[in-house]
């Protein structure tokens, strides 16, 4: 009897395109990394870069006389932001970024309930396209149409004219950090332009949280007994809590970097957008714009620590 002797089959020869394929198909990690690292550097590169650069100039010095900026460090452009009038800027820019977010929150959330629970079909798409539309047209267009609209003998006091609150709307307007002489020269109508601006995107946040509050709740809740009061403050109105809080976070970041509105509508006065925007154009201080611009980012670093906890970045 003789033995066959089985040679080993030859393995085929694989290109080395198919052996990196095979080494990222097993190490799923490093696929990821290397789809990353593309990103990962334009961020780090052009934005941090520049960040950081920009932030960096704030230790600078600038001569007033000579309108130069030497790189001789110094904690003086921090320090001046501490200045009567420079924390004012803050405290105003903050006390409107905080009203809007409110603001759009109180008029929001009957929009985003009725579209998740009273909508469907070709009527919800119509009340997404009503909310984004106004999305579509320029932010300086509605801005300026503002202007007009809130202006002397426009449309907005014509209205009231016709309901007959004009009294009403002259103690409001002289309510002192509220009004103005007239709407489009007080805080009430600058506040009015914010909200319009940013309502959008405080609609869609609470809607999608809305979109996904089981209704099996809302019939536990019957049956329990609970009054249609009871049901939304102690089920409906908590569990949109994260989709509130994801929509400030947009309100209030958008409001506090804001330097176009609080020049067209509004009483004098600088928000830290404008302020930033005069000294490096006008006046040529980068290293005072420079300190200006880490304020908001502290502020905002401050509320997504807070809104963080409320569940804001899963209702996003």
């Amino acid at each position: 009897m003789s033995l066959a002797l089985e040679k080993p089959a030859l393995q085929p020869i694989q290109s080395p395109l198919r052996r990196f394929s095979n080494l990222l198909y097993r190490r799923p990690n490093l696929y990821l990394l290397m789809l990353l690292i593309p990103p990962l550097i334009w961020f780090g590169a052009i934005y941090l870069g520049s960040l950081l650069n920009l932030l960096w100039q704030g230790f600078y010095t600038f001569d007033d006389f000579t309108m130069a900026v030497t790189p001789d460090l110094t904690l003086a452009n921090f320090a001046a932001l501490f200045n009567p009038s420079n924390f004012d800027i803050i405290l105003r820019t903050l006390g409107m970024a905080v009203a809007v977010s409110l603001g759009s929150a109180a008029l929001a959330f009957p929009i985003a309930y009725y579209m998740a629970r009273y909508t469907s079909g070709k009527t919800k798409a119509f009340f997404y396209i009503a909310v984004m539309m106004p999305m579509w047209a320029s932010y300086i267009v509605k801005a300026y149409a503002w202007t007009l609209l809130l202006a002397k003998g426009g449309v907005a006091q014509w209205f009231v004219q016709q309901l007959n609150l004009e009294p009403l709307l002259q103690f409001i307007l002289g309510i002192p950090g509220v009004g103005g002489s007239t709407l489009s020269t007080s805080h009430l109508g600058r506040f009015l332009v914010f909200v319009y601006i940013w309502l959008p995107f405080m609609i869609l946040p609470i809607q999608a949280s809305l979109e996904r509050l089981p209704p099996s709740l809302l019939q536990a809740s019957a049956d329990l007994g609970a009054k249609p009061r009871q049901t939304f403050m102690q089920v409906i109105l908590p569990l949109s809590v994260p989709g509130i809080a994801a929509g400030s976070i947009f309100t209030f970041s958008l409001t506090l970097g804001d330097f176009i509105v609080p020049q067209l509508v509004g009483p004098p006065g600088y928000f830290i957008g404008s302020m930033v925007y005069a000294q490096q154009g006008a006046i040529g201080n980068m290293p005072m714009a420079a300190a200006f611009t880490l304020v908001p980012i502290v502020l905002i670093a401050i509320y997504l620590s807070i809104v963080k906890r409320l569940g804001a970045f899963d209702a996003l």
